[in-house]
């Protein structure tokens, strides 16, 4: 199922459509209300969120979706006006996984959300542990020596890739890629906010994530 908050009546009916007749199953919303009521019956595989929204804008029910555990993990596509590129920084900044500009083409909207859809599923279900850190995939869950950890869904890609490959150093720019895609246009401080809010939910935990200097970061081999 796949949610798609948007005012405009015209370009919602258009992109249920779209969605339907790609064999997705999709709802639409006008606004947030409607939106936070349908979220309590059912949690979508996908939500597409316009910026421009009457009462809560996108980026406020964004910013609400990944402060709670029960929707942090869900992907979500911003929809921003073209040129708007604060938008974009602060939509992808905040938690989103890619973003489209209006007016955007329908095979184009649908390719996008198949790409999210393909990077947000796990592959194989599988429990790391490193250096007190457990990620267990399966459950989609981060504990700190038996803690629990609340992560967002970036935080969460950036650790299961430093802990699936100690001691590799990634530069800002790689992590740019694998975890945000290759058709990111934002800069390359969105990484480093990541990585602060990740070493700061990690506690102790967080000092294994160095920085090397004037090239990116990586996980710290345990002795």
């Amino acid at each position: 199922m796949i949610y798609y908050v948007e005012d405009e009546s015209s370009i919602r009916d258009l992109v249920i459509y779209t969605l339907k007749a790609s064999g997705f199953e999709a709802q639409g919303f006008e606004n947030s209300v409607d939106f936070w009521s349908a979220m309590k019956a059912k949690k979508p595989e996908l939500i597409l969120l316009d910026v421009m929204l009457p009462g809560e804008d996108g980026l406020i029910i964004l910013k609400k979706l990944r402060s709670s555990p029960v929707t942090a993990d869900i992907p979500v596509i911003m929809a921003t006006a073209k040129g708007s590129e604060n938008d974009k920084v602060i939509g992808l900044d905040c938690g989103a996984d890619d973003y489209l500009a209006k007016p955007f083409g329908m095979m184009e909207m649908v390719s996008r959300i198949k790409a999210v859809l393909r990077r947000t599923v796990p592959k194989q279900a599988t429990v790391i542990s490193y250096g007190g850190i457990t990620l267990d995939e399966g459950r989609h869950t981060v504990a700190v020596n038996g803690t629990p950890v609340s992560l967002t869904l970036k935080e969460y890609e950036i650790l299961r890739l430093f802990m699936g490959n100690p001691g590799q150093v990634f530069t800002r720019e790689i992590l740019l890629s694998a975890i945000w895609g290759t058709d990111f246009t934002g800069e390359t401080r969105t990484v480093d906010v990541h990585i602060g809010t990740l070493r700061t939910k990690l506690a102790e935990a967080g000092d294994l994530i160095e920085t090397v200097r004037g090239v990116g970061y990586r996980m710290e081999e345990t002795k």
